[in-house]
């Protein structure tokens, strides 16, 4: 069934800490120009100025304002949907940046997507229909890629994905596996991939342990169907090729001490991926012995993602406040561990400098959790981390080809108090905007 859901609104600019600002601050257009283009006027003076000007003006918008110039008039629409402006927008922002979404668990009917843009360093509102969500209904936010997002349905124990590009909802049949709720959803263990050319198509994987077996199940949404296989050895010796040419899909499936269970497979063709293998890669010493999640009182725990792992260790500390103390933790170390090309070691990639720690070392907390993405040999990490019911979020990058690790300012929105309900990161939200704006 295909329902209007999403609308995006963009918040007010959040202020920042001193030295926090983005290299382009944002950038309005004045607000007596959205009046007179809500009064039904063209605004013939701004479309009068020199298209380089307004290029320059455009260039410092992210995506989603530029959704709202396209309202504006018909000539501002097409030129901020035309291929050479596009072209030229990709080159100036890092084709729109990276996304940071969250999902504050409220009344149904009050549920609310933010995402962040480490791009524009601001937060966007995504809000949630009331036609598309049921009364009663309890959604947790699992994953997010392209346009689409998806949640599972605690009180109907089913999947529901959302395309906002399309602005429509999709409820996604049970796996072979049965009805689940919530709970039983491993996000080291799922993969959420949107079809790149911008159709409504989409992939979902999760990877399992079934009689002792590790078993990849992935539902295509062009045949609303769903396939399971199970996963067959790595090979070694002379015939095995490595894994670098079948890593379009890396899903962790389990840790067991010093050893996890890691599947891999190829992007697939009409009826999946043809081959799907299991590695049992194992940790150096150091590493091991740290849980796949963060609600934890481990000295380290480990987040899984595009067969990376990254590894935050801390230590206990007494923290002060509300008539006396609280046993909290605060980070001390950032690891980054990657497959290596035969699948059987996880190998050390990058520390994290002494200054990204020490920006993490403030935030004490008492539970953490974290989701992990790569994407064009760019990690990014999200770590969300609750004190005394008051919410933070680090976000972290490590550039491969450069070295460089990256610690992105998140301005808070408004989390104090709330339930999380899931957090995810995409790399490809902008491109679904993208087709919004071309298909006007």
């Amino acid at each position: 069934m295909l329902l209007p859901l999403f609308s995006i609104n963009t918040p007010k600019p959040q202020p920042f800490p001193l030295g926090d600002r983005p290299i382009n601050p944002p950038l309005f257009l004045p607000p007596q120009i959205m009046r007179d283009a809500d009064r039904g006027s063209t605004a013939v003076g701004l479309c009068l100025l020199p298209s380089e000007l307004l290029h320059e003006i455009f260039f410092r918008l992210a995506l989603p304002e530029l959704l709202r110039v396209r309202s504006v008039s018909k000539a501002l629409a097409s030129l901020v949907s035309a291929h050479d402006f596009r072209r030229l927008y990709d080159l100036r922002s890092d084709r729109g940046g990276g996304w940071l979404f969250i999902y504050k668990k409220r009344p149904p009917r009050d549920s609310v997507l933010r995402g962040f843009n480490d791009r524009f360093g601001r937060w966007f509102k995504i809000p949630v229909v009331s036609a598309a969500v049921a009364p009663g209904e309890d959604l947790y936010f699992l994953a997010a890629s392209g346009g689409v997002f998806l949640f599972a349905s605690n009180s109907r124990r089913e999947l529901v994905a959302v395309n906002i590009a399309t602005r429509s909802v999709r409820r996604i049949p049970p796996s072979p596996m049965g009805p689940r709720g919530t709970a039983s959803w491993r996000r080291s263990g799922l993969k959420l991939v949107a079809d790149p050319s911008g159709v409504d198509h989409f992939r979902f994987l999760f990877a399992e342990m079934v009689h002792n077996r590790s078993v990849l199940f992935e539902y295509r949404s062009e045949t609303d169907s769903w396939r399971a296989v199970e996963a067959e050895p790595e090979p070694t010796g002379a015939g095995s090729t490595g894994i670098g040419s079948r890593r379009d899909v890396c899903l962790n499936v389990v840790q067991l001490g010093l050893e996890s269970v890691v599947l891999s497979c190829g992007g697939g063709g009409e009826e999946g991926p043809a081959v799907v293998l299991a590695h049992r890669p194992r940790f150096p010493a150091g590493f091991q012995g740290g849980p796949p999640v963060g609600f934890n009182t481990s000295d380290r725990f480990h987040v899984y993602g595009d067969g990376n792992v990254a590894v935050v260790r801390s230590s206990v500390s007494e923290t002060a406040g509300g008539g006396g103390t609280t046993r909290t933790r605060v980070v001390t170390g950032v690891e980054l561990l990657g497959l290596s090309e035969d699948g059987t070691e996880w190998e050390l990639t990058s520390s994290a400098p002494a200054a990204i720690v020490e920006a993490l070392r403030w935030r004490p907390y008492t539970a953490m959790m974290g989701c992990l993405v790569e994407r064009e040999g760019v990690v990014r990490m999200a770590l969300m981390s609750n004190c005394r019911g008051c919410w933070d979020l680090a976000w972290l990058s490590y550039h491969r080809a450069q070295g460089k690790w990256a610690c992105v300012p998140v301005p808070d929105c408004g989390t104090t108090g709330l339930n999380m309900a899931g957090i995810a990161l995409s790399s490809t939200f902008s491109r679904s905007l993208w087709s919004s704006l071309s298909a006007a």
